[in-house]
């Protein structure tokens, strides 16, 4: 005899409805927000901010194919957007978490070398490279994903007083293991593993590199070859950067951690562990790490934040950042500012 199906909660519904719309919403205008400002502000046009393009349409992609579809999802318990739809929103789910991935592995190698290489960066960062790297991550991934139009299907589950739709596998489940190690691996462990030690490695520059503290140093200082010249953080600098680069690192591994374990574990169960409040738990971590990528970036960048302003405010907003002048850029003059010279975009800033 088959089985009785039992709708969701009236509360699920409700939490789960308004948690995804608040954090969809939040994330949709963040990263656009992200777009307008690179594409619209000329001196935003730089190496860093191609990549940080790159993910916010990555992001994008999750919180659109993934994060609203999931809104319907959580209110009928049943697929609504036929087979079609069905096979085109999984690959643009997988296309945007692999991209995201690949995306953030390219940024901080990129990273590294800026700060830790700063001679090859004058030739390794710039546009043409960056653009050649981003197009070869979104083709490499877009062939990769292709496969999910022939690994997922919808499928109909029949209980004894209702059939319901669901968007599933074409193939029994064991077939997918190699897939989701693969995709576990490539996508979450080795990035992960490549942030921490290049980051660690970023780090231990910035530490065993202080900026002098005598002011009248700090122009001679900036003129020696140094680990990321003229880029230099002062005491309270480099300790904001190491936070900011912590954060990313911690972020990345604690929001992916729970659906990328859940994935694997649930690869080795006869029945899979499906709890729906522990589903919406990672759900919410996926796409919170999809949304607060533009919050990041906006508190690293001093660029960003203007031309931010800029764009909310009108043309009347007007910035310092781009026009050539040594500025500080926490915007005192004392002896612990970070000195920035805007006239060349194309090197790699370690604020952006």
């Amino acid at each position: 005899m088959n089985r009785t199906w039992t709708d969701h909660s009236v509360q699920y519904k409700v939490v789960s409805s308004l948690l995804l719309l608040l954090i969809c919403a939040l994330g949709i205008v963040g990263n656009v927000m992200v777009i307008l400002v690179v594409l619209i502000t000329r001196h935003m046009r730089t190496p860093t901010n191609c990549y940080l393009v790159s993910l916010a349409v990555a992001d994008l992609m999750v919180l659109t194919a993934a994060g609203l579809p999931a809104i319907p999802d959580s209110l009928f318990a049943s697929w609504v957007f036929g087979r079609c739809g069905c096979l085109l929103i999984t690959y643009l789910q997988y296309l945007g978490i692999n991209a995201s991935s690949c995306s953030i592995t390219a940024f901080t190698i990129e990273r590294y070398i800026a700060i830790c290489h700063p001679i090859k960066a004058q030739f390794l960062c710039t546009l043409s490279r960056a653009r050649r790297i981003i197009l070869l991550v979104w083709v490499c991934t877009s062939i990769y994903c292709v496969m999910w139009f022939y690994l997922s299907d919808i499928e109909l589950q029949v209980f004894a007083n209702v059939t319901v739709v669901t968007c599933g596998y074409r193939v029994p489940r064991k077939f997918y293991l190699p897939i989701y190690f693969f995709d576990f691996s490539v996508f979450f462990v080795l990035p992960l593993l490549l942030s921490a030690v290049l980051y660690g490695l970023i780090a231990r520059i910035l530490f065993l590199n202080p900026l002098p503290s005598d002011p009248k140093a700090v122009g001679l200082f900036l003129k020696k070859p140094g680990p990321f010249d003229p880029l230099y953080p002062s005491s309270h600098g480099w300790l904001q950067v190491t936070k900011m680069l912590a954060v990313v690192v911690i972020l990345f591994a604690v929001l992916w951690m729970p659906y990328r374990t859940l994935v694997v574990v649930n690869s080795f169960l006869d029945q899979p562990y499906l709890d729906n409040w522990f589903l919406l738990f990672c759900k919410i971590c996926i796409y919170l790490n999809s949304a607060i990528n533009p919050v990041i970036y906006n508190a690293m960048s001093q660029k960003f934040r203007a031309a931010f302003r800029k764009i909310c405010h009108g043309p009347d907003a007007r910035s310092t950042s781009g026009s050539g002048q040594i500025e500080p850029v926490n915007g005192n003059n004392n002896n612990n500012q970070l000195f920035r010279s805007n006239k060349n975009t194309s090197f790699y800033s370690v604020f952006l």
